[in-house]
């Protein structure tokens, strides 16, 4: 819980300066010490000044579609943290074409303003030109014959515009924040060649960004394509028959579930098998093909212990998670070994729910991060078939639906541990399995990268900042 700090009471001027609003939140110490250290900036100017307008889209009436020739992807307040958009659902081009504030574009700062989640930042990039976003996301777009785009995000998203934009936000079940919440938070100006080289900090982030969402297609395309099954490229899952009114003989005790033998699934499992293959199972016989350990959960600050990743966080641009005490003993055991593919392995069968759907660890995450129990653990243990080979097959949607027929529970619903042994893995010649690899690779090298720069970026500003308030 937050607090007012002793030593700054609330005043007259901030009810004042907050329309008298009395909820707690634009008084807390993090957004009043923010305010506070900026005042003592020789150079400031409120948001509203630098930016052309600050905006949401509004209520609108959503229509799918799964057609992507009358679709446009839709992106939800929780799908612009993604780092993969390659799963989006989509709404119809009518719907985005009723209301002219949908669309984005690549530079924008998105911030949630709906939700128990309200104030988190990220920017939009260039993979999300023209997709249509909730309401549930403020727009921030800049003017940038005033401000750097790249800089006007890192000071949004940094320590300093968080706390201010979380300090706004209001409500108890459903948290909202409003454009005019944010308008008067004041900007540092730390001069043009500071703000230049943060803006292109960020601008180049993005480009490695892009890079790596094509890269990881790449790889799973040149996959399908080198196995010669490129029609599983493009399942069209949801014009096909539904799966009804089918019988399968030959049963065992192992599973009796109907989920298991739907013929839309089988055809797929059919195609793979008549082309060389390995099944998942023989792949991963002297590696892992398991659910995590459990592990007890102690909550540490942010100097110490080490960051969570749950099936939620794990795939978002930036995982962020709660950090927990752990000796090193205890990390080892639940951290990932490098190119371990993690399946969120638990969850319920909806089309934007994670479950089934694959992460890779590979590069800082291996240092930086253990993973929660509920992620399926994939090694491989045949050095002719690497994780990030195993991962580009994953990652696609014929594998995915595959992945959907095994589910075994109740409410919350995990893997079969027996069939998904039996998956078959279009086997390639080594050439193409080394080449895929490689892309695959290449693309977290990227987003590594792209990390580090983001991180620059941060540092320049805080360091600049902190320097000049003194």
């Amino acid at each position: 819980m937050k607090i007012a700090a002793l030593d700054n009471p609330v005043r007259a001027s901030w009810l004042a300066n907050q329309g008298f609003r009395l909820d707690p939140g634009p008084y807390v110490s993090e957004a009043y010490a923010a305010r506070m250290l900026l005042q003592h900036y020789p150079r400031t100017q409120l948001l509203g000044e630098v930016t052309e307008r600050i905006f949401h889209a509004g209520r609108f009436r959503r229509q799918w579609t799964t057609d992507p020739q009358h679709g446009v992807p839709f992106l939800g307040s929780a799908d612009i943290f993604q780092a993969d958009l390659s799963n989006l659902q989509m709404i119809t081009k009518k719907s985005v074409a009723e209301n002219a504030k949908l669309p984005l574009e690549p530079g924008w700062t998105l911030i949630t303003c709906s939700g128990m989640t309200s104030g988190r930042v990220t920017y939009s990039r260039l993979s999300m030109k023209g997709y249509a976003c909730s309401q549930d996301v403020m727009r921030v777009v800049p003017d940038t014959q005033k401000i750097p785009a790249g800089y006007l995000y890192t000071f949004l998203a940094g320590s300093l515009g968080v706390s201010m934009i979380k300090g706004g936000v209001y409500g108890t079940s459903v948290r909202h924040l409003e454009p005019s919440h944010v308008l008067d938070i004041p900007v540092p100006r730390i001069g043009e060649f500071k703000e230049s080289q943060i803006d292109a900090l960020i601008g180049e982030a993005m480009k490695l960004r892009q890079r790596f969402e094509d890269e990881v297609s790449a790889a799973t395309r040149d996959l399908f394509e080198s196995a010669g099954i490129p029609e599983l490229l493009d399942l069209r899952w949801h014009d096909q028959p539904r799966d009804i009114n089918f019988s399968v003989s030959g049963l065992t005790p192992m599973t009796i579930r109907a989920l298991n033998f739907t013929p839309r699934t089988r055809q797929i499992l059919s195609r793979l098998s008549e082309i060389p293959h390995r099944t998942m199972g023989d792949i991963c016989r002297d590696g892992r093909l398991a659910r995590g350990n459990r592990f007890k959960r102690v909550e540490s600050d942010s100097e110490n212990g080490v960051q969570l990743v749950g099936q939620r966080q794990g795939f978002w641009l930036r995982p962020e998670g709660r950090r927990i005490l752990m000796s090193e003993d205890e990390q080892r055991a639940v951290k990932a070994v490098n190119e371990t593919v993690l399946i969120a392995s638990q969850g319920t069968l909806g089309e934007g729910e994670v479950f089934c759907r694959p992460v890779f660890a590979a590069g800082s995450w291996i240092e930086k991060y253990v993973f929660s129990e509920h992620f399926l653990r994939i090694v491989s243990g045949d050095p002719e078939f690497s994780g990030a080979y195993l991962f580009a097959f994953l990652r696609s949607e014929a594998a995915f639906r595959i992945l959907r027929s095994l589910a075994t529970g109740g409410k919350q619903q995990d893997i079969h541990e027996v069939l998904r042994t039996e998956i078959p893995v279009p086997e390639c010649t080594p050439s193409d399995r080394e080449r895929i690899s490689e892309t695959v690779r290449a693309a977290y090298r990227d987003r590594d990268e792209a990390d580090k720069k983001e991180d620059q970026a941060f540092k320049l500003l805080d360091d600049a900042v902190r320097e000049a308030a003194r």
